[in-house]
């Protein structure tokens, strides 16, 4: 599988990286190895996780899948033979220190955590899951300002406290997540002016239903050499095309209910052409959504999670598979009919 390397790190990423949030919830530990082994048989080299995990957030089964993984690096003795990555979780969620926030005692507290659970000494790559202040992230894909947000700017004191981290070894690089331009740009900004790490990564979601990295995003990412790691390729699955017929039991769109964006007709009908496309010219809706991703020049590994080692095959295999310029012709033709119909 082709590496990628990962912003301005050191290190090579595999085009594709194992998204791993239905660890403990959609799926048992003994399923959790099994991807974990098929995946790392098949030539992906990097593990995207998060303190919070599973998904749907409960706080009965929140860690365990960071506790499955570290279970699988002792039974395999892996853990040096792959990129780490995992995330603090940002405020909103009462099971997890009362609600959380981002200040030193805080975050210490979250990476000793995860380093136990995942039973590691260091971690490669150290996310922030969300800002902190209130933007537009998830499903909302305007910005409305709050004058009377309650959060203070603390930037600064995030960057030194990941300085410290990186000086006691227990991270290597640190990166964002669900970020805006202007989040992804003050780091920067502040990174250079106080001789601070800089982002090495973002982690912000990127579809054919959601496009909206190409407004901005991309650029920033280009310009300051920083890898995206773009997560839910498949929209949740809705872009393999599974939830045309109606709702599929057990599976993540009928779970969980908040994600019904990619659902809305205008999505569904984007969807239908993808499907479409993608039966015209051979390969699976699946494979086709998430080749289109890897092949943007500013996501160095594409995040893929599967409930089954079927889906998880067939979402590697789409490596293997070449779009030509007239199937990306086709592919915008679509998006400006149906621009950003998820996001």
């Amino acid at each position: 599988m082709k590496r990628n390397q990962l912003g301005y790190s050191d290190l090579m990423v595999s085009e594709l990286c194992l998204g791993t949030m239905t660890f403990g919830q959609q799926n048992t530990e003994a399923e959790a190895f099994s991807q974990l082994d098929f995946a790392t048989q098949n030539g992906i080299n990097i593990i995207d996780t998060a303190e919070m995990y599973p998904v749907p957030a409960k706080g009965e089964t929140q860690g365990t899948t960071e506790q499955f993984i570290g279970n699988w690096f002792k039974k395999t003795g892996k853990r040096d033979d792959l990129i780490l990555a995992t995330k603090v979780v940002g405020p909103g969620y009462k099971h997890i220190r009362n609600g959380a926030k981002y200040n030193e005692e805080e975050i210490h507290e979250a990476v000793n955590g995860s380093l136990k659970r995942l039973q590691t000494d260091y971690i490669d790559v150290y996310q922030l899951h969300w800002p902190e202040r209130k933007a537009n992230r998830f499903d909302k894909s305007e910005y409305e300002h709050d004058v009377n947000d309650p959060w203070t700017d603390n930037f600064l004191e995030i960057l030194q406290v990941l300085d410290g981290l990186k000086k006691e070894g227990k991270i290597r690089h640190f990166g964002l997540s669900n970020e805006t331009p202007w989040g992804i740009m003050r780091y920067l900004q502040l990174a250079e002016k106080h001789n601070l790490p800089r982002p090495v990564s973002l982690q912000n979601p990127y579809h054919l239903l959601n496009r909206t990295i190409d407004i901005g995003i991309s650029e920033v990412c280009l310009r300051e050499n920083i890898g995206n790691l773009p997560y839910s390729p498949l929209a949740f699955g809705a872009l393999s095309g599974k939830y045309l017929q109606g709702e599929v039991p057990g599976a993540r769109l009928t779970e969980f209910r908040n994600f019904r964006r990619f659902l809305n007709p205008n999505a569904v009908q984007a969807t239908e052409k993808y499907v479409a496309l993608a039966n015209e010219i051979g390969v699976t809706p699946s494979q086709l959504a998430i080749k289109f991703v890897t092949e943007r020049k500013w996501n160095s590994s594409v995040i893929i999670g599967a409930t089954s080692l079927s889906q998880l095959e067939e979402n590697i295999q789409s490596t293997e598979i070449n779009l030509s310029e007239d199937v990306y012709d086709k592919i915008d033709e679509i998006h400006r009919m149906h621009c950003n119909v998820g996001a």
